[in-house]
């Protein structure tokens, strides 16, 4: 007889207890301070809020791809810049292209993870010391020969190459802006060829040409 008293007891605790957790979570929701606010951050192995929504298609994917390693060649370039160059007009210009291309970087990380798509790692599309695999992109010996100079010998290779590295990154966003569906990938590829075309102007100035110095192929 005991024992058929002591289940109801048994029970009427159990089912408190749901109740009591869940004035604990309202009572900690109510305090802005509380730990419960914080699942709201995006965590850096989710897709960030802002997260791209719309239509894409292959050559969207295809365009952040390869212009992804291809910034990063240029960023390294411009990197080269701070300790080989002499001119002071040739590191601010540097320092520009840094500025411009790692938040278009960043940019097309997060539309490639939230198509769970790859994000290429490194400088990925060169091929060795052979002809790169994308327009413009200079080859291991080339960067070896940056590296190796100095004053305005650094100056006019930094400009020379980084012109036809231009020219290649050029390429690609008149691809993408032809062939792409995602409307800020054409966007990004639009402001590419303006800002690039500009600045294939401005390093030709400064190398006092006013043809072509190098082509994208």
């Amino acid at each position: 007889m005991n024992t058929s008293r002591s289940l109801p007891r048994r029970a009427a605790v159990t089912t408190a207890a749901p109740v009591v957790a869940t004035l604990v979570l309202v009572a900690c929701g109510s305090d802005g301070s509380s730990s419960a606010d914080t699942p709201t951050r995006t965590p850096s192995t989710s897709v960030p809020a802002s997260a791209p929504a719309g239509r894409h298609n292959q050559a969207d994917v295809t365009f952040a791809q390869r212009m992804i390693p291809h910034h990063r060649q240029a960023i390294a370039m411009a990197d080269m810049a701070e300790e080989h160059a002499s001119s002071s007009q040739v590191k601010a210009f540097a320092r520009e292209i840094q500025k411009e291309q790692k938040p278009e970087i960043q940019t097309m990380t997060i539309w490639l993870k939230a198509w769970g798509e790859q994000v290429p790692h490194g400088m990925e599309g060169m091929n060795h010391d052979n002809a790169s695999q994308m327009p413009g992109m200079m080859s291991d010996h080339d960067m070896r020969q940056m590296e190796d100079a100095s004053g305005n010998a650094f100056d006019t290779l930094f400009l020379t190459m980084m012109i036809k590295h231009h020219q290649g990154a050029i390429d690609m966003a008149r691809t993408e802006k032809q062939q792409g569906a995602y409307g800020p990938g054409k966007k990004m590829a639009a402001g590419i060829v303006t800002t690039q075309t500009a600045e294939i102007d401005q390093m030709r100035t400064m190398l006092g040409t006013s043809s072509p110095t190098a082509t994208s192929h």
